[in-house]
């Protein structure tokens, strides 16, 4: 099914290691400028990092698929390319449907519940649009990110293009090599299923804080009482350690399973453990940092003013990214 991911080097430093090649231009006055391919990629390596998590929910293959891309462009006739960024964006949902399909073929077990690596998000000055800024956020999210898994690669490439980039249909038809009329279908089988199984909940980034740092101070300090005041009835727990270290093999459902395992968790951790806030997927989050060196990431997503989900990622394959 799913595979563990990891990497040793960056692939972004890979890339920069590559001889630049250089890109002859004309301006309209009939003036030569000088670029870089890389110039050119770089400016829309975000973009292509971007569709490439939302297709495969692991940073490593994610980052895998854009070194591919460069390379593809490296190699291309740029003087035939009128739009890169659309030209590169075909090129990166390509490779990511195929790396998917690859997986799927693999058949490859995970062991317990899956969730994606964390990806650590600032939109910052960039995205302006707050209404922008949260379909972005809410496209990166944990629990939308789990219901894409189960789409069909063409499918889930429909959906990031259209839902969280906003491609028109004809330009994402070109990206597939499919009818405009069969990337409409695509586009409506996906947006179904995704409402039908995307859990309700508020991205109130204030809110959302607020009750990470209660839900922290209540787990830490053994009070039942008070943890259970922030819990839905319903909440779910699911820990994502891909069997290399400690986590529920199976999620956890209702306040009171969840409640007590955080207690049990929290005493049995390690000293000294400390903890930093950044934002993971749109949101934020809790770093829990042994030593120095990153043990887990918190979130929970809040719906009515209580946490009903709380997702735990302890793989350490996917926490290597967050070191640095």
């Amino acid at each position: 099914m799913r595979r563990p991911t990891g990497f040793a080097e960056s692939c972004v430093t890979r890339a920069r290691r590559i001889r630049l090649d250089t890109v002859r231009s004309v301006r309209w006055d009939g003036a030569v400028t000088t670029d870089t391919a890389t110039d050119v990629f770089e400016e829309h390596r975000s973009v292509l990092l971007g569709v490439a998590y939302r297709m495969l929910g692991r940073l490593a293959d994610a980052e895998d698929v854009v070194q591919e891309a460069w390379l593809r462009w490296a190699a291309a006739d740029r003087e035939d390319v009128r739009d890169p960024r659309g030209y590169l964006v075909r090129v990166t949902t390509r490779l990511a449907i195929d790396r998917l399909r690859q997986i799927k073929a693999r058949g490859e077990t995970y062991v317990g519940p899956w969730l994606p690596e964390p990806y650590v998000t600032d939109f910052g000055d960039t995205v302006p649009d707050t209404a922008e800024r949260a379909v972005l956020a809410d496209s990166v999210s944990l629990a939308v990110l789990v219901v894409l898994e189960s789409l069909s690669p063409l499918e889930r490439a429909v959906f990031v293009l259209r839902e969280a980039f906003g491609h028109p249909y004809a330009e994402i038809a070109a990206v597939l090599d499919r009818s405009e009329a069969a990337v409409r279908q695509l586009a409506g089988r996906a947006r179904k299923h995704v409402d039908e199984r995307r859990p309700r909940y508020d991205v109130d980034p204030a809110q959302r804080r607020d009750l990470t740092e209660r839900f922290l101070a209540a787990a830490a300090g053994g009070d039942l009482e008070g943890l259970m005041a922030l819990l839905a009835p319903d909440v779910r727990l699911v820990g994502d350690s891909g069997g290399k270290t400690r986590a529920p093999l199976r999620v956890l459902e209702s306040a009171d399973k969840v409640g007590r395992f955080l207690l049990g968790a929290a005493r049995k951790s390690a000293p000294g453990l400390s903890y930093r806030f950044l934002e993971v997927n749109g949101g934020p989050a809790l770093l829990a940092l042994s030593e120095g060196r990153p043990d887990a990431v918190f979130q929970v997503d809040i719906a009515d003013g209580r946490i009903q989900a709380v997702y735990i990622m302890r793989n350490p394959d996917k926490l290597r990214a967050l070191a640095s």
